[in-house]
């Protein structure tokens, strides 16, 4: 004989803990999507009022998933960090340095060119300090093996340490936020500028994938960078 035994309510599936549970990875992914699009356009003066309005969302929502602008910052930019990290190490594979330059500085600089957060964050911040540490321990060795096998094939200017890096990153960056309004691919055009005064010999030159701006365009970026740096 069967017996049958009545289900308890502990065995009924909570549906309302479930739904619970989509809404708030539904409202995570909100609030890490306008995160991105805030901080890759205007840095790290956003605030979590701007992601949350920004979002959609009710300011309490926001602060529930991240209760501070720094773990909002480090769910971020975690990946973005473990992708600079591969960038360096992938350019080292390269038997050719000066291939393997150009990858490191091509990918490199399109990541912190379009992410002017990521951008902050690199060539520093408050936010991120032990984990940039970690960047820095693991980024810094296979960027100067490479600059040391580019200069030793001959390709790469002696004079180039592997300290100006970040500094091509941070001109990368500064000539698309005075200009990327107006030519939004425009960095990739003084990129192929520096470049060329990379290389050991100038027999051939970069070819540019960018015109240079027009007089209305140069006129219409200093009209809107001034603006943007008085406001």
């Amino acid at each position: 004989m069967i017996k049958h035994r009545l289900l308890s309510a502990e065995d009924v599936p909570d549906r309302n803990e479930r739904a619970l549970r989509r809404d708030a990875e539904e409202n995570r992914d909100r609030i890490l999507k306008a995160a991105h699009e805030l901080f890759a356009a205007k840095g790290l003066g956003v605030t979590l009022d701007d992601v949350a309005h920004h979002a959609r969302l009710g300011v309490g929502t926001v602060y529930r998933r991240f209760p501070n602008k720094e773990s909002l910052v480090e769910a971020l930019f975690e990946q973005r960090i473990i992708e600079l990290i591969d960038i360096a190490r992938k350019s080292l594979a390269f038997q050719d340095g000066w291939e393997g330059f150009l990858f490191l500085m091509g990918n490199m600089l399109t990541l912190e060119a379009e992410n002017r957060g990521l951008r902050d964050v690199i060539l520093g911040s408050e936010y991120l300090k032990q984990r940039l540490t970690d960047l820095k321990a693991e980024v810094g060795p296979p960027i100067e093996a490479l600059v040391a096998k580019a200069q030793g094939q001959g390709s790469l200017r002696p004079d180039f340490r592997a300290n100006d890096v970040p500094v091509l990153m941070a001109m990368a960056g500064a000539a698309q936020e005075y200009c990327g309004v107006v030519s939004p691919e425009i960095w990739k055009r003084f990129v192929a500028i520096l470049i060329d005064g990379l290389k050991a010999s100038r027999g051939s030159l970069t070819p540019m994938s960018e015109d240079a701006l027009d007089p209305d365009q140069l006129h219409q970026a200093m009209v809107r960078w001034k603006t943007r740096r008085h406001a």
